[in-house]
């Protein structure tokens, strides 16, 4: 068993919220998230509050991410590290296997009929796969890949995060995913009813921006990671 899939496992059988926090440097949204902090003291409160796994983004060009960052977080932590980018080439695959990631995002919009030729090498190379959707049709290109995560975007990545997508998704497409596979409901998810609609439908919550940009991250992390949501 992969290491990101083991961990949301893991957590589910402590009775905790499956979270997959995201250190997230900038959204085109919002701008920048760090606020003069630094990822890896953002990563330390991640692991205080008891998430499932990290989330980094690598892309430069629209959410000034960096590669060494990547590497780096993933050199300073236990917890299975998620990179996340446009991944188009199987380099990419390779690199991140090799600084120690655990898991990389594949977008099916991206890489259609690639996708499941992705995954496979992926897989090979130690990573859980996390193919991205945000539709019907793209689930149906997810269900035919050996992945072993599948994740529901709520936003538009085609728009970059800026249109208003929110849970609601989740809740539409969840009926076509197979019920073998973890599940997970990322992004437009920022208080604990968003949080309760995503775990109704899937398996674990991947949280960037409402994570960023609260106050006192320590506590709001934790407080999603434990609320009983039944």
């Amino acid at each position: 068993m992969y290491r990101m899939v083991r961990s949301i496992l893991d957590k589910k059988r402590e009775n905790k919220n499956p979270i997959i926090a995201e250190i997230k440097v900038f959204s085109p949204k919002h701008g920048d998230l760090l606020r003069g902090r630094r990822e890896i003291d953002i990563l330390r409160i991640y692991e205080e509050a008891g998430v499932a796994g990290i989330s980094y983004i690598t892309d430069r060009r629209y959410f000034k991410g960096d590669f060494n960052t990547f590497k780096k977080i993933c050199a300073s932590t236990e917890l299975p590290v998620l990179r996340k980018d446009f991944i188009t080439s199987k380099e990419e695959i390779e690199r991140t296997a090799e600084v120690g990631g655990g898991a990389i995002l594949l977008i099916g919009r991206l890489l259609k009929e690639e996708t499941g030729e992705f995954v496979d090498y992926a897989l090979e190379h130690g990573l859980d796969t996390l193919v991205e959707v945000h539709s019907k049709e793209e689930i149906e290109i997810a269900r035919e890949t050996n992945t072993t995560m599948i994740g529901i975007n709520n936003r538009d990545i085609s728009k970059l995060e800026l249109d208003d997508g929110n849970v609601s998704l989740t809740a539409k497409l969840s009926n076509y995913l197979p019920k073998d596979i973890i599940s997970v409901s990322e992004s437009g998810i920022s208080n604990l009813e968003d949080l309760k609609i995503a775990l109704r439908y899937t398996d674990a919550a991947l949280i960037g921006t409402g994570f960023m940009r609260s106050r006192d991250t320590l506590n709001f992390v934790k407080s999603f990671v434990e609320a009983k949501l039944c």
